[in-house]
């Protein structure tokens, strides 16, 4: 059962602040985000070939260069009349590929040297906050915003925090392979947003998500990224290998900062909090969250007055559309 009773104005509700200290190296210079240029218009970029199995949703572009379209599988492409790109079921946005009509080549080869540049100006970044921090495994932790840097891989076995506020950046370097277990989720607070969380992943499998796993932020693999069943990214994944789906939702973060946040709580009165796992689709007005096991009511907070209009099931997901 849901409650679309419409939260107004929450932003003028004056709340208690608690302040949360985070242990720190000594200060070093807050970075800049890492630039994507033509790599971050998509959502999904790889080099060798995109495939997915299962009930697949993707909201962004997609594409692959200089692997041709017939390395993009699973999705059922339907040609656009122009030529120029694909069309997908289980893409909102548009498939790429290097073998399409003026100026599609041109675009793909622009997009995968800006990736190849955004994944050296990752690694390159100097003066890290931390290395070899929990020695690699971040089950668990609350990282606040800076420069990580680690000799070897990284593992997340449990709940991830990143604390900051909403122009913090996060630049994770990583030598070996980044390992996410089954049902770990990667939780962003105070504002914290997935356009500025970097993961730089330079090992020799690459990135491997467990099922159910949620994760934020750009992936800038080496190799491979693979997210497997149920697995949810508010991000990028870019690959200079492949990249292999099955049943994932994979959504591109918000090139503006959201204004518009999904908050649940179990009973009507609350207590309302954000909703673990959202992602808020400003362009068609939805927002995505995984099912709960128990009843939920919802909630819309925003500086402006919206109505939740509706409320559906999709696969594992709750999607609610409002206006």
């Amino acid at each position: 059962m849901a409650n679309t009773s419409l939260s107004k104005n929450w932003g003028l509700i004056i709340g208690l602040a608690v302040a949360v200290m985070f242990g720190r190296h000594d200060a070093t210079a807050a970075q800049t985000p890492v630039g994507l240029g033509s790599a971050g218009s998509f959502v999904i970029l790889a080099k060798t070939g995109i495939s997915t199995t299962g009930t697949t949703q993707i909201t962004g572009d997609i594409g692959v260069s200089p692997a041709a379209a017939t390395f993009i599988t699973g999705f059922g492409l339907i040609m656009d009349s122009s030529g120029q790109f694909s069309t997908s079921s289980l893409v909102t946005g548009k498939v790429y590929a290097p073998g399409y009509a003026v100026p599609t080549p041109s675009k793909m080869t622009t997009a995968l040297s800006d990736m190849e540049t955004a994944f050296t100006d990752a690694a390159g970044r100097t003066l890290p906050d931390a290395t070899e921090l929990y020695a690699g495994d971040l089950s668990g932790q609350t990282l606040a915003p800076g420069l990580y840097k680690w000799s070897t891989g990284v593992l997340i076995n449990s709940d991830v925090t990143l604390a900051g506020p909403s122009d913090a950046v996060w630049i994770f370097q990583i030598a070996g392979d980044l390992t996410m277990g089954s049902g770990a989720k990667v939780l962003v607070s105070g504002g914290a947003q997935a356009k500025n969380i970097f993961w730089q992943v330079g090992g020799g499998v690459g990135v491997e998500i467990g099922t159910t796993v949620h994760v934020e932020g750009t992936m800038l693999a080496a190799k491979a990224i693979h997210l497997r069943t149920g697995a949810s990214l508010n991000g990028r994944a870019l690959a200079q290998t492949a990249v292999t789906l099955d049943a994932n939702a994979i959504t591109i973060p918000n090139t503006v900062t959201a204004s518009v946040i999904l908050v649940s709580a179990a009973v009507v009165t609350g207590p309302y909090t954000d909703a673990a796992r959202q992602s808020v689709n400003l362009a068609t007005k939805t927002i995505t969250v995984p099912k709960s096991g128990d009843m939920q009511y919802y909630r819309i907070r925003s500086g402006t007055a919206l109505t939740i209009t509706s409320i559906t099931l999709s696969g594992g997901n709750v999607v609610i559309t409002y206006n």
